[in-house]
């Protein structure tokens, strides 16, 4: 996984690299959308491909966090951006549950995984 300084860094790598759909969390967190395209994804139509997390320079609580997401179901790959932390989306849907697990399990290496 790469590392990035800034949002912008990561967000126009993934650009760079086909993840040119602008997506947003829509509907309370039940759905997230590529709008330009008229697309509602649901928990079960996307992966989380990679993602990145950002503390504000000035503020540690002012974090976000960037989610490179793909669906094979609607061809295209795709940015999420979300606050993280203090004012991070609190939907208990099933999309944020798939954001979250893959933060938790996928991602994690060495020592921060946890130990069965």
């Amino acid at each position: 996984m790469k590392n990035y300084e800034t949002l912008v860094d990561a967000t126009n790598d993934l650009m760079q690299r086909g993840y040119t759909a602008n997506l947003s969390f829509e509907d309370n967190g039940e759905t997230i959308d590529d709008k330009s395209n008229n697309v509602q994804m649901h928990a079960e139509d996307f992966e989380v491909d990679e993602f990145f997390r950002f503390e504000g320079p000035s503020n540690p609580s002012d974090m976000s966090i960037v989610y490179a997401i793909s669906s094979a179901k609607y061809n295209l790959k795709g940015v999420l951006v979300d606050a993280y932390g203090t004012y991070a989306n609190t939907s208990t849907s099933a999309i944020e549950a798939k954001l979250h697990h893959h933060q938790v399990s996928d991602n994690l290496h060495g020592e921060d995984r946890p130990k069965e």
